[in-house]
């Protein structure tokens, strides 16, 4: 199976070169570098910027390459898997431009679009230094101006922005109302080459634990003058505007854990594979064996629910405040916990920098930890999840959500169509499309294992996930009325959501594409449900419930992981470019399990 995103990703990865020649621009060796001088990697950013990756920032009707938001998600996690630091510095252009893509005019798509593909940095303005994620706490006001009517005089300190130097151009929320409110925010598109000199100043670096050469700081304004035509959308949409945005936003965050656990796996396979201890090598150890083995599993779930959710942005549009609160959720918080038990299998050689592997692994551990707070961390997601139980509860009830979105999404050979922004909404009012299709996804399953008993355990747990789910909706009864003050026990009911919510990917996602996926490189995971069985098992084991007990199962996952190695491929739900030729000297140590992964 060819599958356009992942090729068009493995074009950009052979243009980057080997990350592993120290010569390249963008090797591992001088991410290290720039990390351990704090210093952006401008120079990897020019490389992007020739490939052409700016591009993909901007929509097709402004002038750009993008059309398809899972090919953004999978160009994003190819530059994320090398290093976060430039894949954060990089992509923040995209986030500093969705407000107009989501609300703009014609003309400020078209000049944002137009800079963008040159090169020039843009960032969203939002947080400030007292309030935090508390954006209608936002003391960035306008006042009117004489000198020019219909203008504004921008004032205040917008702080901890990614790119806030460094970028041309800011999407800037900023209350328009001294009242605030909900109607009382706008955003501005603001750009500094036109502000008066001594209007503006740039406050310093911050130094920070992780993506230590980004360029995270701030900025003041002292009356700087705006002209009208700088506002985005409608006076006072402001609000509503980010929160939209960060629907898109927090949904190709996926991209950024996806890269990391990429990255974080691979480091801490080579060094079982090349470590001796006790007379064998590590990988022939059962510990080591069972924690590479759960965590290509968790990897596998954390890629199926994100290619869902990127397809979702197309075919599940009204129900994205859904969606991204799941994914914006699950995959950063699942991801730290993968890096953490991949960090018992390096030991010291985990937080040192010069011993092994450039320090790659304390880095992208390091690095990562901020995936989860940005665009809204982890609480922040579960109360979005939360405050949206009973429209939940009531769709669950009645069998509502789009499930025919949900189906395009699960279909990866399926044309998604554009997305039209004006179908955002700031609750999924119908409830959720994937669960209303997990029923007959489990049923369709369930039918085939009929006739090819080798199912018969991943269909075995889908229908325990089905049952789960629905005690999950029952636990989100007795919250659906919460809206303040919430209780842990809810944001304990909003976390198992997540779980069943990625759970139901998953079998939507095998039920829709096992056919076609399984005649690619990567047919053997999805013969007999291997990864959907893999998968549901991590799922159901985090949602509290008896794990599937059966070892073999984790073996052919690790005999998949390391085959991947020694072909040189992704270890991934769907092949990426073209495999490597396998190394002499393993190809015939794992011959025995590559007799195993046959389909």
């Amino acid at each position: 199976m060819e599958h356009p995103p992942y090729r068009l990703a493995g074009d950009l990865d052979r243009f980057l070169g080997d990350p592993n020649d120290p010569q390249e621009t963008f090797s591992y060796a001088r991410c290290a570098e720039l990390d351990e001088k704090e210093e952006f990697p401008a120079d990897i950013c020019r490389r992007l910027q020739e490939w052409g990756l700016s591009g993909y920032y901007v929509p097709v009707q402004h002038g750009g390459q993008l059309r398809d938001y899972e090919q953004l998600l999978q160009l994003t996690r190819v530059v994320a898997r090398r290093d976060l630091t430039a894949a954060i510095g990089h992509g923040k252009t995209y986030l500093g431009g969705v407000c107009v893509w989501i609300a703009g005019s014609a003309e400020q798509g078209e000049r944002l679009g137009a800079d963008i593909k040159a090169g020039v940095p843009v960032s969203l303005g939002l947080t400030e230094r007292a309030h935090g994620s508390d954006l209608l706490a936002g003391e960035v006001r306008v006042e009117e101006t004489a000198a020019e009517p219909g203008g504004w005089l921008v004032s205040g300190e917008k702080w901890l922005i990614n790119n806030a130097t460094r970028g041309s151009v800011l999407s800037l929320l900023t209350r328009t109302d001294p009242a605030g409110g909900p109607r009382g925010f706008s955003v501005l598109l603001v750009d500094k080459r036109e502000l008066d000199e001594g209007s503006y100043r740039h406050l310093p670096k911050v130094h920070t634990h992780g993506i230590r050469g980004a360029d995270i700081s701030g900025i003041t304004f002292d009356g700087a003058r705006v002209p009208r035509q700088c506002l985005v959308g409608a006076e006072g949409g402001g609000a509503e505007i980010v929160i939209k945005a960060l629907q898109l936003t927090r949904t190709m965050c996926a991209s950024l854990s996806l890269g990391a656990g990429d990255h974080g796996l691979r480091i801490a396979l080579d060094f079982a594979e090349e470590r001796e201890l006790y007379g064998r090598r590590m990988v022939d150890l059962p510990k080591a064996r069972g924690t590479l083995a759960t965590a290509a599993a968790d990897l596998l779930l954390n890629e199926a629910l994100a290619l869902v959710a990127s397809r979702a942005v197309h075919t599940q549009t009204a129900e994205m405040s859904l969606t991204a609160a799941v994914s914006k959720y699950l995959l950063p918080s699942g991801t730290e916990a993968v890096l953490g038990e991949l960090r018992g299998l390096l030991g010291a050689r985990a937080f040192l920098r010069d011993v092994y592997a450039d320090g790659r692994f304390q880095k992208v551990e390091r690095d990562h930890r901020i995936v989860g707070l940005f665009d809204g961390n982890t609480l922040v997601n579960l109360n979005s999840l939360v405050n949206q139980f009973r429209s939940l509860v009531r769709g669950y009830r009645r069998g509502t959500g789009d499930s025919e979105g949900a189906a395009t999404a699960y279909d990866l050979g399926a044309p998604l169509p554009p997305l039209d922004p004006s179908k955002l909404s700031l609750v999924a009012r119908r409830g959720s499309g994937v669960i209303a299709g997990l029923e007959a996804s489990v049923d369709d399953i369930a039918r085939r294992a009929a006739g090819e008993p080798a199912l018969g355990p991943a269909a075995a747990a889908a229908r325990r996930l089905l049952a789960v789910t629905a005690e999950v909706h029952t636990e989100m009864e007795t919250h659906q009325g919460v809206l303040t003050d919430v209780p842990p026990a809810a944001f304990e009911t909003a976390r198992r959501y997540t779980l069943c919510y990625a759970g139901a990917a998953c079998v939507g996602l095998w039920a829709h594409s096992a056919e076609r996926a399984a005649q690619g490189a990567t047919g053997p995971l999805w013969c007999d449900g291997l990864w959907l069985r893999a998968a549901l098992d991590r799922v159901l084991v985090r949602l509290g419930e008896p794990g599937d007990g059966e070892p073999r199962m984790y073996e052919e996952l690790l005999a998949h992981l390391r085959l991947a190695r020694t072909d040189g491929r992704l270890f991934s739900l769907l092949p990426q470019g073209e495999p490597e030729p396998p190394a002499p000297e393993t190809t015939g140590a794992l011959a025995g399990e590559n007799e195993r992964t046959s389909c």
